[in-house]
């Protein structure tokens, strides 16, 4: 309330509930937050929605027009339409989904430690000539993330919370192989059926300056892989074969307890903030595209320093990176012990 949607006591809030029947956020949240804003002296307006399509619902879109802030605690707000800045509005999309999750450390991090951290991890991708990705299943991509477009925060539109990921670094110089494994999964950014297809074993995409130029392994994990990519960009009309652009968890309070086969569009669109996790944008020209390629204990370089080595977080390997420790205590006991539980083993 405070330290991320900066709400004060003379702004009207909209918080939007997804029914906790869909199995992502808890009743138990809701009420959290709508105590909290209370507590500051702001009576919260409170919009039940299902689950997400690909419509616009003119009645939330009047609601949010009619309150100063709105805080989505429900999957429609990592949607495209709601991205739009409105001046004079702020807009906040909580990750943290239960009552549980919001009382961990996940949820009671600072939230200027990690918009300070984001600024340096940023700061630190944008600059590297050579960024390297791989992974313990052979994944091996690099290339040049130059086209990224920096960002600043005033030109954040949806803020974040708990803040989980740097920008999104360009792919479309980035060339090499990318280890498919267990499930492709949705962005969240449109919906489709089925959301997610498993993986028998590892498909190699093969990447070249941004696009895939091709899939191997055995042959029907293959065509599964393909099949999904052309269902995908047939049903939105968009180019199946771009690589947009990938990011990783910098979070080290990020936890996902249930099992990732329970359901794998919840988890990835879950577990996205642990440093253990890097995603890629894939299938359409835009950002977050359609389809993400999910690597576990990655390692990520800069120019040849690792800024992730194994799924961990270095942040001691950076000026930038280490006066984020000095600075917030809190971040750097966080970071000595992070989270290890992603959903899979």
């Amino acid at each position: 309330m405070i330290n991320c949607a900066e709400l004060s006591t003379d702004e009207s809030l909209l918080i939007v509930c997804e029914s906790p029947a869909l199995g992502w956020y808890d009743d138990a949240v809701f009420e959290a937050i709508a105590s909290a804003a209370r507590e500051l002296g702001v009576v919260p307006t409170m919009f039940d929605v299902g689950a997400p399509e690909n419509e616009r619902d003119p009645n939330l879109i009047t609601a949010m027009d009619n309150h100063d802030c709105t805080i989505f605690l429900a999957r429609i707000g990592d949607q495209d339409r709601f991205a739009a800045p409105v001046p004079g509005k702020k807009t906040v999309m909580s990750y943290a989904r239960t009552a549980d999750e919001l009382a961990s450390s996940y949820g009671r991090g600072n939230h200027r430690a990690f918009v300070e951290l984001k600024l340096a991890i940023n700061n630190i991708l944008l600059n590297a000539e050579t960024i390297h990705v791989t992974c313990p299943l052979g994944t091996s991509i690099s290339g040049s993330a130059s086209d990224s477009e920096w960002e600043s925060l005033g030109e954040v539109s949806v803020r974040r919370f708990p803040l989980g990921v740097p920008l999104p670094l360009a792919a479309s110089k980035m060339s090499g192989t990318v280890a498919l494994a267990r499930y492709l999964t949705p962005t969240g950014s449109k919906t489709y059926d089925p959301p997610s297809v498993p993986i028998d074993g590892v498909v190699m995409a093969e990447v070249s300056q941004g696009r895939i130029v091709d899939f191997t392994g055995a042959p029907l994990a293959v065509e599964c892989v393909r099949r999904h990519y052309r269902m995908v960009a047939d049903k939105f009309g968009i180019d199946e074969n771009i690589v947009h652009s990938f990011h990783a968890g910098i979070h080290p309070g990020s936890s996902y307890t249930k099992a990732a086969a329970e359901d794998p569009d919840r988890w990835s669109n879950s577990i996205f903030t642990n440093p253990r996790i890097l995603h890629f944008h894939t299938c359409g020209d835009y950002a977050p595209g359609e389809i993400c390629w999910v690597l576990v204990d990655h390692t990520l370089s800069a120019d040849s320093v690792k800024l992730w080595d194994n799924g961990r977080l270095c942040l001691d390997a950076f000026e930038k990176t280490r006066y984020c420790l000095e600075a917030w205590p809190e971040l750097d006991a966080m970071a000595a012990s992070p989270s290890q539980a992603i959903g899979i083993n």
